[in-house]
C-alpha cells in the first residue's frame, strides 16, 4: 500500500474521532497495528503534524467566536474576549502538568491494544449511564460557567490521558457533570483542544525532531489536509447533532468497538 494511500486513510481516521467521544488515540493504535508507516521517526512526526489539522479546523469553525472583530472594538467586548481565553488557559493547565510529568511513564506502560479495549468500554458504559440520567443544566455559554467548573472539566480531562478514553468523550462527560449544556460542553471541549494539542504536538516534534524525507514530508501534507477537512465536516456535524440527539450512539459504539478487540486478542 502507497505511503500517501496510508496517510490519507490516517488523516481520515483522525478527522473523524479527534472530537467525537471515541478516542482519536485509541483508533490510531488499532489501525497502526495493520497500517504500519515506514520509520518510527516518521510515524511520531506524521501523528503529531496530523494533528495540527485538526486543531486549524477548530480555528476556523470558531474563528468569529474565538477572535471576534467587536472585542477588539469595545471594552465590554474585550473583558468577555480575555476571560473566554483565560477559561480555555485555566482549563487546559491540569492535563499540561500531569502530561509534562507522567506523558512517557504512560507512552510506556499504557499503550497497547488491551488499554485501549477496557477504556472503550467503561467510557462507553459511563456514556449510557449518564445518558439515563438527569444532568443539572446551570450554565448556557461560557460566559456564565465559572473559573472553578473551568479548572473541573480541565481535571476530568486528564483522564484522557490514558489512551482509548477520548479527551473529547472525559471533557464532555466533566461539562454535563458540572451543569453545561450540550451545546456548551462540547464547545468548551473544541476550545481546550487546542492548547492541549498544540503543546503536545509542539512538545513531541521538539523531542523528536522531523528529518523527513521530500515524500515523508508531501505525504505528511497530505495528511494534515486530509484531518483538515474532515476535522471541520466533524465539527460542523457534531454540533447539528448534539442539538436534537444525546449520546447514546457513540456509547454503544465504544462498547462494540471493545469487545470486538477483546475477542480479537483472545482469539489470535
Amino acid at each position: 500500500m502507497s505511503l500517501i494511500f496510508k496517510t490519507i486513510l490516517l488523516g481520515i481516521i483522525q478527522g473523524l474521532t479527534e472530537f467525537l467521544p471515541i478516542s482519536s488515540t485509541g483508533h490510531m493504535i488499532i489501525v497502526e497495528e495493520y497500517l504500519p508507516l515506514p520509520t518510527e521517526e516518521f510515524k511520531k512526526a506524521f501523528f503529531v503534524i496530523v494533528q495540527l489539522g485538526s486543531i486549524l479546523a477548530v480555528l476556523v469553525y470558531f474563528w468569529k467566536k474565538l477572535f471576534p472583530a467587536a472585542a477588539f472594538k469595545e471594552k465590554v467586548h474585550f473583558n468577555a474576549f480575555c476571560r473566554l481565553w483565560l477559561k480555555v488557559a485555566v482549563g487546559v493547565l491540569p492535563v499540561m502538568i500531569l502530561g509534562y510529568l507522567f506523558g512517557k511513564t504512560i507512552q510506556e506502560h499504557l499503550y497497547g491494544i488491551w488499554t485501549v479495549a477496557i477504556a472503550l468500554l467503561l467510557g462507553g458504559v459511563i456514556l449510557l449511564v449518564l445518558e439515563g440520567r438527569k444532568l443539572p443544566l446551570h450554565h448556557n455559554d461560557l460566559e456564565s460557567f465559572p473559573f472553578a467548573k473551568a479548572i473541573g472539566v480541565g481535571l476530568f480531562q486528564c483522564i484522557a490521558l490514558i489512551p482509548g478514553v477520548s479527551r473529547s468523550a472525559s471533557t464532555i462527560i466533566g461539562g454535563l457533570l458540572l451543569g453545561a449544556s450540550r451545546t456548551l460542553a462540547v464547545e468548551y471541549s473544541f476550545f481546550l483542544s487546542i492548547p492541549t494539542m498544540f503543546a503536545a504536538s509542539a512538545y513531541s516534534l521538539l523531542k523528536s525532531g522531523a528529518h523527513l524525507t521530500r515524500n515523508e514530508w508531501t505525504a505528511t501534507a497530505v495528511g494534515f489536509v486530509t484531518a483538515f477537512l474532515v476535522s471541520w465536516a466533524v465539527i460542523a456535524f457534531l454540533m447539528s447533532y448534539i442539538r436534537k440527539k444525546d449520546f447514546r450512539i457513540f456509547g454503544w459504539y465504544r462498547i462494540f468497538l471493545a469487545l470486538l478487540l477483546i475477542a480479537w486478542k483472545l482469539l489470535r
